[in-house]
């Protein structure tokens, strides 16, 4: 039997909202993304709050993605950072957020995501992903986000 030898690549993307990270931050939840992603599927685990905090953990089940996935706050830091680890069958990936204030009432963030493999699927799966790709997925988010701190409306993505 040959050696597995898992493949990794880091994607991310920044962010520009018109509102501060004491309005952004709270969106980054898996609760409160149902406000403002209309395809946002969760099953929430474990939360005191209900919502996103340290050790929080939640599942996906998103078939394009690779199917069912546990996700683990690992770092939770209001209007800074939260830190995912997010584990499924074929893949593991740390996921990262980072706020910037821009102290001019919009901010920026971060969204970096690094994918390693766990077996050969994996692998097809990281060689199927690029930058470009990585970049255009966050442009829509970033636009349904500006557009529920614009409205306070989620935005429909069906034509």
């Amino acid at each position: 039997m040959a050696a597995f030898s898992a493949k990794r690549i880091r994607l991310s993307y920044t962010q520009k909202y018109e509102a501060p990270p004491s309005q952004v931050f709270p969106l980054l939840c898996p609760t409160r993304e149902y406000d403002w992603i209309e395809t946002w599927r969760c099953h929430l685990v474990y939360s005191d709050s209900g919502y996103a905090e340290e050790n929080c953990i939640f599942t996906t089940d998103f078939p394009e993605d690779g199917g069912d996935e546990t996700w683990v706050v690992i770092a939770y830091e209001p209007d800074r950072t939260i830190q995912f680890v997010r584990i499924g069958a074929i893949k593991v990936i740390r996921y990262n957020i980072t706020l910037r204030d821009h102290s001019d009432g919009s901010s920026s963030a971060e969204w970096e995501q690094i994918i390693t493999a766990l077996n050969e699927e994996g692998n097809r799966f990281i060689e199927s992903l690029s930058q470009e790709r990585y970049a255009t997925e966050k442009k829509i988010l970033e636009s349904l986000l500006n557009h529920y701190l614009k409205t306070g409306e989620r935005l429909s993505l069906k034509k």
